[in-house]
């Protein structure tokens, strides 16, 4: 297709009031896969960018709309760029795909009146359709049909780019972003395109980018069709109700009702953390959806502990210090045996409980997730910037631990496009000690129940935080470097009657150059916090001053978010609530002899929700 556009007209998709006519700008939509069809090309628009997706809804068709006016704005978008008549298109169903001519639009009902093209030219699938089938079908719908069923036929003249676009627009934004829960909300007052199109939208991004845990995806996609199954339950009782009945069947029907819309409530809320970014972040998700299938295999049952050697190659004098300084001593009972192997996911793979893997010097590339279910002992034969273990490809993890006593030790592990954190302790106890933790995406993960205890390390780079600490966990950080990543240390408490405080110990780290916090904590709000200047001393060697700022969290919701702000001032006067409430609660085990520098936040800073 002709293309007479100049270089620098970044708005080539969405442009729906550019006059000028020179061509199409779209694509052609070929129908691979359907070598025997009749029916002509459509146009391509299903490949939308993130911001032509976003600059269409907010500038174009949503606006400022609230909920119960989306179907009118929607409408008045329609027929400013919809043909009215006389344009080809298919009729797509999950049946079949047949070619209709358009010859009237009923924007109301966002649907457009159609008459078949004859001879017929129709595909269908795994059915077969006679012309005076389709024209019954026509005849029953009142020869009306769904505008979102409508793919425009493919033309080179530009005349039906933005018919095609607006379809796409109103097709995308009924399947992917409507809910039909949404126009029912009790406060209808708000800015629906902030509130709900704009999360939405970038968590569909997110998802079809691989940025967001597979666990989280399958975690969402349940919410939503359980969101989806108990609104339709509450509609049927609700619309079965009489107004002026005192029935016993009624009342019973009314009490049902209600724990209905409470669940509802409450599967909003869930969807509502999941799609709104910042609240995906601090708080993440609960449940192991995804949780591995990699069981213990505990001992042998030989009783043989077996050392795995991971090497390509070595040199003689790498080999005889190998033997000299770890073998000989290791193997030195007929107990226990040497294997050799040239990466260290196959090592890792063969290991019984209590075995060792000792990596020699080297880069080693893997592309798959390394699991740890056994209590094994991983060390480099040498400093971690000699014993690189890199990720190469996107997945979930980098390194997943649930064995009882994990050790890992001089190794530098680098990080590309792991989704869920460079490692995650799931279960059981991690001990690491001088390791090097570069990030791409996210940092060290510790899940409730788990332990990890994180000596001399240096962990930078991560676009979330560099270590976040969940409810019910121990959390031992000594010795750390903590740098360069969105924030230093993220600590999760959800606030549920079943969670546990985590059990925390930080000393002699130093965090710093972080975006954010150093440490943040996440905390529901009370309803007790307020807009104060704030004092915190968490130890004698660092004081640390806090102002309470508000803030609404861009109109994500009608709650107010809070952030605490900590300032370093050696100043000490009363604590802050969220703070004191921290110590009674002992989050903290030890804190103490920690630096914190230049981070952008802050040093400290609790996040209320």
């Amino acid at each position: 297709p002709s293309n007479d556009e100049s270089d620098n007209d970044e708005d080539s998709g969405t442009d729906h009031f550019n006059s000028e006519k020179s061509g199409t700008r779209l694509q052609r939509c070929e129908r691979h896969g359907a070598a025997n069809s009749s029916l002509p090309d459509t146009f391509q628009t299903s490949h939308l960018l993130f911001y032509e997706r976003f600059k269409a809804y907010q500038d174009y068709m949503l606006g400022d709309c609230k909920p119960s006016e989306v179907k009118a704005f929607t409408a008045d978008y329609l027929e400013k760029v919809v043909e009215p008549c006389d344009w080809l298109a298919l009729w797509s169903t999950n049946v079949f795909d047949v070619l209709v001519e358009v010859c009237d639009v009923d924007l109301k009902d966002l649907k457009a009146c159609v008459r078949l093209v004859l001879p017929l030219q129709c595909d269908t699938k795994g059915c077969e359709l006679t012309e005076e089938a389709m024209k019954s079908l026509l005849e029953a719908t009142e020869h009306k049909v769904p505008l979102q069923e409508l793919q425009v036929v493919y033309e080179q003249s530009g005349d039906f780019d933005h018919t095609a676009l607006a379809l796409e627009h109103l097709r995308f934004f009924y399947k992917h972003i409507w809910r039909q829960w949404d126009e029912e909300d009790e406060d209808d007052d708000f800015d629906y395109f902030v509130r709900c199109v704009e999360p939405r939208l970038r968590l569909y991004y997110d998802i079809l980018e691989d940025r967001v845990p597979a666990g989280l995806v399958a975690e969402y996609q349940s919410l939503l069709e359980n969101c989806f199954q108990c609104f339709q339950q509450f509609s049927v009782l609700r619309s079965g109700l009489s107004t002026d009945s005192d029935s016993e069947l009624d009342n019973v029907s009314m009490v049902e009702g209600l724990k209905l819309y409470d669940q509802l409530e409450t599967f909003k809320r869930k969807l509502h953390i999941i799609e709104n970014p910042l609240l995906r972040y601090v708080l993440g998700y609960r449940g192991n959806a995804r949780q591995q299938c990699v069981q213990s295999r505990g001992l042998r049952a030989s009783g043989m502990k077996v050392v795995h050697v991971v090497t390509a190659s070595c040199s003689a004098i790498q080999l005889q210090s190998l033997l000299s300084d770890r073998l000989l001593p290791l193997c030195s009972s007929e107990d226990t045996e040497i294997q050799f192997h040239k990466d260290p996911v196959s090592a890792v793979e063969k290991c019984h409980q209590g075995d060792m893997v000792i990596v020699l010097p080297g880069i080693y590339s893997v592309s798959s997730s390394i699991f740890l279910p056994d209590s094994i002992t991983v060390e480099g034969f040498g400093l971690p910037d000699e014993v690189v273990i890199e990720k190469k490809n996107k997945g979930d993890s980098f390194v997943e631990s649930t064995g009882a006593d994990v050790r890992l030790s001089n190794i530098k592990f680098i990080q590309h496009d792991a989704i869920e954190g460079i490692l995650c302790v799931r279960q059981g106890t991690l001990n690491m000690e001088n390791c090097v933790l570069q990030c791409e995406t996210t940092g060290v993960i510790v899940r409730t129940s788990a332990c990890l205890t994180m000596n001399m390390c240096d962990l930078y780079g991560s676009k979330g935080a560099g270590v976040e600490i969940y409810p019910g966990s121990v959390c031992s950080l000594v010795g750390n470097g903590i740098h360069h990543c969105k924030d230093g240390v993220l600590i999760k408490d959800f606030a549920d009657e079943l969670d546990v405080m985590p059990l925390i110990t930080m000393e002699n780290n130093v965090i710093h150059n972080n975006e954010g916090y150093g440490v943040i904590l996440v905390k529901p709000n009370n309803g007790e916090q307020h807009a104060v200047p704030l004092d915190i001393t968490l130890n004698k060697d660092v004081a640390m001053k806090a102002d309470l700022a508000g803030s609404d969290a861009a109109s994500t919701s009608g709650r107010k978010w809070q952030f605490s702000r900590q300032l370093s001032k050696n100043k000490e006067t009363s604590c802050s609530r969220a703070v004191q409430d921290l110590m009674d609660h002992q989050i903290f085990v030890s804190i103490q002899g920690n630096q914190f520098r230049r981070n952008g936040m802050g040093d400290l800073g609790t996040f209320f929700y």
